[in-house]
């Protein structure tokens, strides 16, 4: 999968998640999703390479980096609590392609992350406990 297809996928699933924005706050080649006013992804282009950078769990996020070697640290990022989606290359031929729900999950996972680090008041109706 390039980096092309893998924005595509992440794109697709931040925009039909409640209440997630795009805004182009670093210029129109930084493409980020927010919620709450609170950045979960954002697609963009690494060294030679288009990129999704998203909000990570800094334990899950290095144990994705073990599994996939194509999740990388977020790149320019803090590194504990982003990784980067990077497509596959010829610095990896042996690195296992992404599948479309790995990268559906991962951005879910961003958005959630972001969602119920927001005050109550500010989440999206449907996650505001009562």
């Amino acid at each position: 999968m390039d980096g092309e297809q893998i924005q595509a996928i992440a794109r697709g699933v931040a925009e039909r998640l409640r209440e997630s924005e795009t805004v182009y706050p670093f210029g129109p080649e930084h493409e980020v999703y927010k919620v709450g006013s609170k950045i979960f992804a954002m697609c963009t282009d690494g060294p030679g390479a288009p990129i999704v950078t998203l909000k990570s769990d800094p334990e899950e996020s290095h144990v994705l980096q073990l599994a996939h070697p194509n999740i990388r640290p977020g790149w320019h990022m803090n590194k504990r609590h982003w990784v980067s989606i990077w497509p596959v290359d010829a610095h990896a031929p042996n690195n296992p392609d992404f599948s479309e729900q790995l990268i559906e999950e991962l951005i879910e996972d961003a958005y959630m992350r972001v969602v119920y680090s927001l005050p109550k008041a500010k989440r999206p109706l449907e996650y505001r406990e009562r």
